[in-house]
């Protein structure tokens, strides 16, 4: 092989090896951009009149400075935010979402005597200030409905849209109550022992279609 033959192949061969380095490299950050992508999930303790509330919650990777509006779940009987964590790392990617322990279930504090859905509502209220949160989206289940309609009654301009479950006639004549765009769905193959990928991907699709999660 002649000189000039040997350098066109050499160079040749260092071609395709800065082609391959570069795809492994492309991947390498692909990979860190997907890990990246994904919400950070937490639980936190935050102030409110009742003493503090435990709070699961979701905020995309960014930071959550610039997603969409905030949304905070309501859950019913036994009251306790897990309820939603199947549903925090799929909404989680667009914004911030907060699913607390209600008022003297799960590890929040408890309120002196029996808590209606107004002291309730107020409750939350307290940590939407502590939070300085401007808009938030409502998405409530069950026994969170009542506290739904509470909140959004005493904090109308400040709760933008309202998502209720479960799909049932009751909780349809609640929704049309409401002055906010609303959702009606049913959460209810959510839960922690009836959760699918698929459901919960679905849902939030749903979700995210009525929120404007892009």
């Amino acid at each position: 092989m002649t000189f000039l033959a040997e350098e066109a192949s050499w160079r040749e061969r260092r071609k395709k090896t800065q082609r391959t380095l570069g795809c492994m490299i492309r991947a390498r950050r692909d990979v860190r951009v997907a890990a990246t992508t994904e919400p950070r999930m937490r639980r936190a303790y935050f102030d409110c009149r009742f003493g503090q509330l435990h709070v699961h919650y979701a905020i995309p990777a960014g930071g959550g400075f610039d997603e969409a509006t905030t949304l905070l779940c309501i859950p019913g009987a036994p009251g306790l935010g897990r309820f939603f964590r199947p549903l925090l790392l799929p909404l989680g990617r667009d914004r911030s979402v907060y699913a607390p322990d209600l008022p003297g279930s799960g590890e929040s504090d408890p309120a002196p005597g029996m808590l209606d859905a107004t002291s309730a509502a107020a409750a939350l209220g307290d940590f939407l200030d502590w939070m300085h949160l401007r808009q938030v989206d409502l998405l409530a289940h069950e026994g969170g409905v009542n506290i739904a309609l509470a909140l959004a009654s005493q904090r109308s301009a400040q709760v933008g849209r309202v998502v209720l479950s479960p799909n049932t006639d009751a909780v349809r004549a609640d929704a049309r109550s409401l002055r906010q765009p609303q959702l009606v769905i049913d959460l209810r193959p959510a839960d922690a022992g009836g959760h699918n990928a698929a459901e919960l991907e679905r849902q939030a699709a749903q979700l995210r279609d009525f929120l404007g999660l892009a």
